[in-house]
């Protein structure tokens, strides 16, 4: 009976530890590590959180770019750092891909990480050429089973969730057969579907809205579920003969594996609030995306069945590291 009352008092002490640190969670400045590059979509989302979340917390929070390698970088240097809660690490819908598009990681995305909020996400879209003889997503389909390996289309590069696997994705799910020719970003790939060199592409929202509505490109559908604020008169490709069809590209926080759950809890709910306010949205909507936040728990099972499903589509497609 000793023995037993003694474990519960250690963990009666743990509990109480976790809550009492949680209540004084941050005491000092926390990192936010951005793997990619200053500048870019990644960063941009990280520096939208700084001033609501400094203010919440009355400490700083300081963004730490470590691009390279795809984000392997950034996150090796956050998978060693101190499950405390000061080192925090932004992903992409990118670092799951990078389990099984990457023979070999520096660390396990599942093992060595402890979710803890999601942030925002944002579909790609499917646009076309004017020229293409397919006004919708059923006469792109026939076309392209039609004209096996002639239809071409344009990516950011190996591995990239949307404008490749996403386009990946599509071709499993429809059973056609379209040229893929990878760039070094979407911008090149995107002004060749304008000049017509290439047929189609699936980049973000933002970079072909103003093309969409000049006429440029066409609509064809977008990838997520449910229709984007930003663009809401394009149906999802899941409506149009594809149910289940989805390949968003999203922002989360994760922190080092061991971090105290009432830790990550605290996070997600600062984040979750500031993610209410309505001129966050607006930003977020700006650009093709909406801000949202899941909790802990619930990031965990997204961010396994997203590995899951993009394995799928690596294999398939025999997508390789660039």
């Amino acid at each position: 009976m000793k023995i037993f009352a003694n474990l519960s008092f250690t963990t009666l002490a743990l509990i109480t530890a976790c809550h009492a640190g949680a209540q004084t969670y941050p005491s000092k400045p926390v990192r936010l590590i951005v793997p990619f590059a200053a500048g870019g979509p990644a960063d941009a989302v990280g520096r939208l959180l700084v001033p609501g979340l400094t203010d919440a917390w009355g400490q700083q929070l300081l963004i730490d770019n470590r691009a390279g390698a795809n984000s392997i970088v950034g996150s090796e240097v956050a998978a060693r750092a101190a499950p405390d809660g000061y080192t925090l690490l932004l992903v992409s819908a990118g670092f799951t891909i990078n389990a099984t598009l990457y023979p070999k990681l520096p660390f396990d995305v599942i093992r060595d990480f402890t979710p803890v909020t999601m942030v925002t996400f944002g579909p790609g879209i499917l646009v076309t050429h004017p020229s293409l003889p397919a006004r919708n997503l059923k006469e792109l389909v026939a076309l392209a089973k039609a004209k096996p390996r002639t239809l071409t289309y344009g990516s950011s590069g190996s591995g990239a969730p949307t404008s490749h696997l996403g386009m990946e994705l599509l071709k499993v799910t429809a059973g056609i057969d379209i040229i893929h020719i990878p760039y070094k970003s979407m911008a090149p790939a995107l002004v060749d579907v304008l000049g017509g060199q290439i047929h189609m592409a699936m980049p973000t929202i933002n970079v072909t809205l103003q093309h969409i509505r000049a006429g440029r490109l066409r609509a064809i559908g977008v990838t997520s579920l449910t229709r984007s604020p930003a663009i809401p008169e394009v149906a999802p490709l899941a409506e149009l003969g594809m149910p289940g069809y989805e390949a968003n590209n999203w922002y989360s926080i994760i922190a080092p594996a061991g971090l105290p759950p009432a830790v990550a809890e605290k996070i997600h709910a600062d984040t979750a609030k500031l993610l209410l306010a309505q001129d966050i949205k607006d930003r977020f909507n700006a650009v093709g995306m909406e801000a949202r936040a899941m909790s802990p728990t619930a990031l965990a099972t997204y961010m396994k069945s997203e590995i899951a499903k993009w394995g799928r589509v690596v294999k398939a497609s025999g997508a390789r590291p660039e």
